[in-house]
């Protein structure tokens, strides 16, 4: 090939690679931000270098709710689509009741960080943490689908860094291993700011909150459950491994707004994570 040809060449596939980026970015920047997101390999490498420093006194954790708090400041007194996330730690209590202060704090501080990273790392936002639990959300105005699957899959990899990046530390140093429960649900939000200053506490209220919440306090250690509306966005390859729960009248009351029919809970399959 003549270096005249060559050059066309070069031409014709930088063209070719300037208007893929544009596609790609003309769709929502889905692709780019998918590249963006780090393995479960590296989050778990991650976690077990701070965790180790932690325990060694050479790490202090810092969180924020900034960047959440930012994101709802624009959608203050308005309705908003979001997939609302729950992750709890198993068995804090009794912890509590057995572990020194320093211990539990130490614990406490470890999983709600690791989780913390996780959620942004799949580009979802912390809303609050309250006791053992962390709360976020990822919004769904442009793209349910594409959120759903976001907080599908941050759950796995939440799974992951709990069972193979924090318990093999903790059991180097004699603490008990961590369980955690997900549960999440998709829905209309209404976001509420209690206070008229910019730096006043924002929150979500909804129905889609209050079934996040009770879906993850009947999941099971180690396990993801999700409401019909994640369920239904999502891939059928990942569908597949997701199996209707079952729940007594006592246990699960919650309808489905638009057909009145008891609205439908899906649990993770043994395997996924």
């Amino acid at each position: 090939m003549s270096a005249a040809e060559e050059q066309k060449n070069e031409k014709v596939h930088s063209g070719a690679s300037k208007d893929l980026l544009d596609m790609m970015m003309n769709t929502d920047n889905n692709s780019l931000e998918q590249a963006k997101i780090v393995d479960s390999d590296t989050l778990v490498s991650q976690t077990q270098d701070r965790l180790w420093r932690a325990l060694k006194r050479r790490f202090q954790y810092d969180v924020s709710l900034q960047p959440g708090q930012e994101f709802l400041l624009n959608h203050v007194s308005t309705k908003l689509p979001l997939v609302i996330m729950y992750a709890d730690l198993v068995g804090s209590t009794n912890m509590s009741m057995t572990l020194p202060a320093d211990k539990l704090t130490t614990i406490i501080r470890a999983f709600t960080y690791e989780i913390s990273q996780v959620i942004y790392n799949h580009k979802g936002y912390i809303l609050k943490y309250v006791g053992d639990a962390v709360i976020s959300f990822f919004p769904a105005s442009y793209n349910k689908l594409l959120a759903c699957d976001r907080a599908v899959q941050c759950s796995k990899s939440m799974l992951t860094v709990v069972k193979n990046g924090i318990n093999p530390i903790l059991n180097q140093y004699d603490y008990p291993e961590l369980n955690v429960k997900i549960g999440m649900d998709e829905g209309e939000n209404v976001i509420v700011q209690y206070g008229h200053d910019r730096s006043s506490l924002i929150d979500i209220l909804g129905y889609c909150m209050n079934i996040a919440a009770k879906i993850t306090s009947l999941s099971g250690a180690n396990k993801v459950s999700i409401g019909q509306n994640v369920y239904e966005m999502l891939h059928p390859s990942i569908k597949a491994r997701f199996n209707e729960a079952k729940f007594n009248s006592d246990e699960w009351r919650y309808t489905d707004r638009h057909t009145g029919q008891i609205y439908k809970v899906y649990s993770m399959s043994d395997g996924l994570a």
